[in-house]
C-alpha cells in the first residue's frame, strides 16, 4: 500500500514533467527550426498552423486532465446514505449497496473516497475514475495520444533534418535507437540530439498506450460496463449502446470534443432530484 501511495504522488509529477518538456521542445526547438518558409504569409505559415494545432491538442489534454482531478468522487461519497450502523469498511469490496447507493459503488483505499460507477484508480491523475469524470478522462486520453503523435512527427522531421537521415524505410525508426546509442558513446552524437531521440520513443509509447486505453474504454462504455464490473464479474442490465454513450457523454457531446467542459451530471444525482 505504501508503494501504491508513493506511485499516486510520483505519477502525476512525472506526467507534468513530460508535458512541460514536450511543450518546450515543440515551441522552442521543433517549430522554429523545421518550419521556415519565407514565401508564405505569416498568417498561414506552417510554423503558425502547426503551433496552433499543437496548442489546441495540449490545451484539451491538460484541460481535461484538470477536470478529471477537480471532478472528485469525494462529493458523491458525502451524499451517499451508508445506512444506520454501516461503516466505510463495508464498502471495501464494493459489494454492499445500502440506502440510496447504487450498484457498482466502490470505496477506494487509496483515495478514501466513495465512487459511483467506479471504473479504476488512475495513478497519473491521483484520482478515481467514475461517473463524474469518465468523459473528461476519455478526452484526456484521446488528446494526449494526439499530442504525442503530433510531437512524434515533428520530432522525426527535426531529427531527419539535423542528422540528414530519411525515415522512408519503416525499419529506420526501429534501428534509430541502437544506432544513436552507439554514436552517442562514440562522441558522434550530441546529448541534446540523443535526448530528442529518447523522447521520440517515449511519445510513441505514451501515444499508443493512451490510444489503446481510450479504445478499450469506449468498448466498455458501449456495453454499459466498467472495468471494475468486469474484474468483479458483475452482471449489468443490457441497454442500447446509444443510451450507454449518452449517459457518459451527454447530449452536448460535440462541445466536449472541442473544448474541455465539465462532465454531465451522474445518473445518481438525477435520481436524487426525482
Amino acid at each position: 500500500m505504501l508503494v501504491l501511495r508513493l506511485l499516486n504522488v510520483v505519477a502525476p509529477a512525472y506526467f507534468l514533467c513530460i508535458s512541460l518538456v514536450t511543450f518546450v521542445l515543440q515551441i522552442f526547438v521543433f517549430i522554429p527550426s523545421m518550419f521556415r518558409d519565407p514565401s508564405t504569409t505569416p498568417l498561414f505559415s506552417p510554423a503558425l498552423l502547426h503551433g496552433a494545432l499543437f496548442l489546441f491538442l495540449s490545451a484539451n489534454a491538460l484541460g481535461n486532465y484538470v477536470l478529471v482531478i477537480q471532478s472528485s468522487p469525494e462529493d458523491l461519497g458525502k451524499d451517499l446514505n451508508l445506512g444506520e450502523g454501516a461503516e466505510v469498511a463495508d464498502w471495501l469490496d464494493g459489494n454492499r449497496s445500502p440506502g440510496s447507493a447504487l450498484p457498482s459503488t466502490h470505496f477506494c483505499r487509496l483515495c478514501a473516497r466513495i465512487t459511483q460507477r467506479h471504473d479504476h484508480h488512475c495513478f497519473f491523475t491521483g484520482n478515481c475514475i467514475g461517473s463524474r469524470n469518465m468523459r473528461n478522462f476519455i478526452m484526456f486520453c484521446l488528446y494526449t495520444s494526439l499530442a504525442c503523435l503530433d510531437s512524434l512527427v515533428a520530432g522525426m522531421a527535426y531529427i531527419s533534418a539535423t542528422l540528414s537521415m530519411s525515415f522512408a524505410d519503416p525499419l529506420a525508426f526501429l534501428t534509430l535507437l541502437p544506432q544513436s546509442i552507439s554514436q552517442f558513446f562514440s562522441g558522434a552524437l550530441l546529448s541534446s540530439e540523443m535526448f530528442v531521440i529518447l523522447m521520440l520513443y517515449l511519445w510513441l509509447g505514451i501515444g499508443l498506450a493512451c490510444a489503446g486505453f481510450c479504445c478499450h474504454q469506449m468498448l466498455l462504455i458501449l456495453r454499459g460496463q466498467t472495468r471494475y464490473q468486469v474484474r468483479k464479474g458483475m452482471v449489468v442490465r443490457a441497454r442500447p449502446w446509444r443510451e450507454n454513450l449518452q449517459e457518459v457523454f451527454g447530449k452536448k457531446w460535440l462541445l466536449g470534443l472541442l473544448i474541455p467542459v465539465q462532465n454531465v451530471e451522474s445518473s445518481y444525482r438525477r435520481q436524487k432530484e426525482k
